[in-house]
């Protein structure tokens, strides 16, 4: 996507550095920098402080810090810290652990010297699949978008909820949940996007930023006005990204999105998943029960981060003492999600859904 009328991705290998360059995600929407990620301290570092986040990024962040890794030791003893490493960063995200687990076993039969340049291509080549996928997902969310809006008086909206940040600055490129409201837009769709804030971090201001860099017609929403805007008709579909998908579609993503599919689901507005195929954990039946939700800093709760007269600055909402928990993903059930959004079609949030889509990957888990 354009940054002030310059083409970017979200991260991208730097062969005059030797390194990967990143958008460092903690200074927007306030503050575009670039920084060079050089060391294995540095990318670990990156995922952990989300300076890269959101899950498609995060995998294809691990590939690359592979690849890394290879070009300083390519022994078999190497490889495995650096995964090991990789692995411990974040522990909700399943593409981190397909992106490494798919880095190992193409490594591993790899000859020492040979590993440095397949472990780089293969970053490449993960990267680039990331772009395609979602470039796929927004053209089967076009026919969504259409339908509505072909039922709406002419010259209205279709005004879509979203939650969190499933842009393309979370991804390497095209973003999931935002990929059929870009296609949509640039198609000629009247959109009307609602961004809730998405505490903490408020990450809804990432996705206002985007949209706003596009020029999609948008607002900023608190994170509680989702239910009563439904009630009053003025949102007709909710899209959110997610982190995790077991086999048997219950949907692990930021926190507040189980809030939003109730209130979805209660309105009776349909509630959209985008879904990439690498986001699909095959080993997991129950989202609830399974998927390790992580727990992150009280301080990503107790402060908020916003841009004042002197620069950015963090300052504190709560009273001083005062303890906070921050748990950062919740799960909502399959049973609350109308259908998944994914790069080879709209499926439906079941087991049967996914696998009809997918069946070579279900069959590789069965």
């Amino acid at each position: 996507m354009k940054v002030a009328g310059r083409q970017y991705r979200s991260l991208w290998w730097s062969a005059e550095e030797g390194a990967l360059q990143i958008i460092d995600q903690r200074w927007l929407p306030h503050d575009f920098r670039i920084d060079t990620v050089r060391t294995m301290d540095a990318f670990c570092d990156a995922i952990v402080q989300m300076r890269v986040r959101g899950a498609p990024l995060i995998g294809a962040t691990a590939a690359y810090g592979m690849a890394l890794a290879m070009a300083q030791d390519a022994s078999d003893a190497a490889l495995n810290a650096a995964y090991d490493r990789l692995h411990g960063t974040r522990p909700t995200a399943i593409n981190l652990h397909w992106a490494l687990d798919r880095a190992r076993a193409a490594l591993l039969p790899t000859a020492a010297d040979a590993r440095a340049a397949a472990a780089l291509a293969l970053a490449h080549q993960i990267a680039d699949e990331d772009v395609e996928i979602n470039r796929r997902i927004g053209q089967h969310g076009l026919p969504i978008l259409r339908e509505i809006a072909a039922a709406k008086p002419p010259g209205e909206p279709v005004r879509v909820l979203t939650h969190c940040n499933a842009g393309w600055i979370a991804t390497v490129d095209w973003g999931t949940a935002t990929s059929p409201l870009y296609q949509g837009h640039d198609a000629g769709i009247a959109l009307h996007v609602w961004t809730d804030e998405t505490r903490p971090r408020n990450q809804g201001a990432l996705t206002a930023w985007e949209l706003g860099s596009h020029g999609v017609p948008h607002a900023y929403v608190t994170d509680n006005a989702g239910g009563h805007l439904m009630q009053r008709g003025l949102v007709d579909l909710v899209i959110t990204g997610t982190d995790r998908v077991t086999r048997t579609g219950d949907v692990c993503n930021k926190i507040g999105t189980y809030l939003k599919a109730l209130a979805a689901r209660d309105n009776g507005v349909p509630f959209y998943v985008a879904l990439p195929s690498p986001t699909i954990d095959w080993t997991v039946s129950d989202g609830i029960a399974e998927i390790p939700i992580e727990e992150r800093d009280p301080r990503e709760v107790t402060h908020v981060q916003g841009a004042t007269g002197d620069g950015i600055a963090s300052v504190r909402v709560t009273p001083d003492g005062t303890p906070a928990r921050n748990d950062a993903f919740d799960v909502t059930p399959a049973r609350l999600v109308s259908a998944f959004i994914t790069e080879r079609g709209v499926a439906a949030a079941s087991e049967q859904g996914l696998a009809a889509l997918f069946p070579e990957m279900a069959a590789r888990r069965a």
